[in-house]
């Protein structure tokens, strides 16, 4: 959700719409000068039932995975919106005239030439970022999901096993995050043998 967030807001942030870009900028620049606990209690908790409420949907409906689900998305949509952002205005300006030149619309130019080869630009700054995601998801636990952080302080609290608990915790993100940066990398090498 994040990624889609992140590409609708990032080719918003390089329109030549003035209202567009000036939402998208706004979006970026409120969600980076939150901090990220505060934003998840205020999506979770304000904005969720404020929706659902206009949608004519019962608050109580959305299980708090969902909110913290959203809560990540939008959160996360605005780091990688400007990561798009960067890996478009990245691709010189001649790309995109030589494509209108041949008789293609602006989207069109962005969808076939710009996208694609910003994509494999920014691919390292995106996979950085699904491991900060996944390393903030512990950060739901502030809203009682079910998530691996809240599991060990559930089972820490109940069976007084804190040392082990948190230890076990600690190794099981460490054991993600770096299998993530190994493919990471991995990948990043392909690419670059690929270019070489």
């Amino acid at each position: 959700l994040s990624l889609i967030i992140g590409l609708v807001v990032g080719i918003g942030r390089v329109s030549k719409n003035t209202a567009v870009r000036n939402l998208a900028i706004f979006y970026v620049e409120f969600i980076r000068g939150v901090p990220m606990l505060v934003l998840i209690f205020t999506i979770a908790f304000v904005l969720v039932p404020a929706v659902t409420e206009a949608l004519g949907i019962q608050n109580r409906s959305i299980a708090q995975s969902t909110r913290g689900i959203i809560a990540l998305s939008v959160i996360y949509g605005a780091f990688m919106a400007e990561i798009f952002r960067a890996g478009i205005e990245s691709i010189p300006r001649g790309q995109s005239e030589a494509a209108r030149s041949l008789g293609m619309t602006a989207w069109q130019s962005m969808r076939h030439i710009i996208l694609p080869q910003a994509v494999r630009n920014i691919m390292p700054a995106l996979g950085n970022d699904f491991i900060a995601t996944l390393k903030d998801s512990s950060l739901l636990s502030v809203l009682a999901v079910r998530e691996i952080t809240q599991m060990s302080r559930l089972y820490a609290g109940s069976s007084f096993r804190f040392r082990e608990s948190y230890l076990v915790l600690t190794f099981l993100y460490l054991m993600m995050t770096l299998l993530l940066s190994l493919l990471l990398r991995w990948y990043e090498n392909r690419i670059r043998t690929d270019e070489g």
